[in-house]
């Protein structure tokens, strides 16, 4: 059985500490985290846009790159002393949503934070990688909330009954 740990900034602990409770012992745990390419590609577009090749040592989107790696390989460290047992660390870059997915395939469960609005109980406590991500998984998926979860009283109203047209007869 592997286990697949989505790590993100802000929401990990929650994860890692369900995978402690709900992972088997004999499962194989992986710790992943996925930083988005478009930030350093965005940084480097600017930089050879407006400022030329000239300089590639002063470029800002190496610099974001090594920066994100370094943040993410701490994070994945952390994450790992906290699980407390064997795990992989798996770093990937790309559309976050979809290489979570892609890095799902063939596990035996994803685990996940809600992302969005924790507030309320609903549909928007999911942020949009996050709704694709449990739209699309191949796994199951264990969905948790980061902190306390909010009261049954903060589930949103039903709607309105639909409106029936008139009948012809």
């Amino acid at each position: 059985m592997t286990v697949v740990v989505w790590i993100v900034e802000g929401t990990w602990p929650a994860c890692v500490d369900a995978a402690r409770t709900h992972a088997h012992p004999g499962a194989g745990i992986v710790l992943l985290h996925v930083t988005p390419a478009d930030v350093p590609g965005a940084a480097h577009g600017a930089f050879a846009g407006l400022l030329g090749r000239g300089h590639p040592e002063r470029d800002p989107g190496t610099q974001l790159a090594h920066l994100a790696a370094a943040s993410a390989d701490q994070l994945l460290t952390t994450a790992a002393q906290r699980l407390g047992r064997p795990c992989t660390r798996q770093e990937r870059t790309g559309r976050v949503e979809r290489e979570v997915v892609t890095a799902a395939e063939g596990a035996e469960l994803l685990i996940l934070a809600r992302d969005g609005d924790r507030t309320h109980l609903g549909p928007r406590s999911l942020g949009p990688a996050s709704r694709f991500i449990v739209d699309h998984a191949p796994c199951p998926v264990l969905l948790v909330w980061p902190e306390t979860a909010p009261g049954i009283a903060t589930i949103p109203p039903p709607p309105p009954p639909p409106s029936h047209p008139p009948q012809h007869r």
